[in-house]
């Protein structure tokens, strides 16, 4: 994985967990055991990362929802 594709899968896990009071570690197992992770973030990176912090957010727990996923 590149440095900059590295660096914002952890600006965004840490603004998810920021705003969902839950442990960047939590949301990195959600994030990865649902593939979302690979799937998704990684994939969509060049997308992505031009995106506001609110849109992120938004986005990956509208995601999670759609999976019938719960955060721990």
């Amino acid at each position: 994985m590149e440095k900059e594709v590295l660096t914002f899968v952890i600006f965004l896990i840490h603004i998810l967990a920021e705003s969902l009071n839950k442990s960047p570690t939590t949301v990195y197992r959600l994030l990865s055991n649902s593939k979302i992770l690979d799937t998704y973030i990684i994939p969509s990176y060049d997308v992505l990362h031009t995106l506001g912090r609110q849109y992120l957010i938004e986005d990956i727990t509208s995601l999670v929802k759609e999976r019938g996923l719960i955060w721990e």
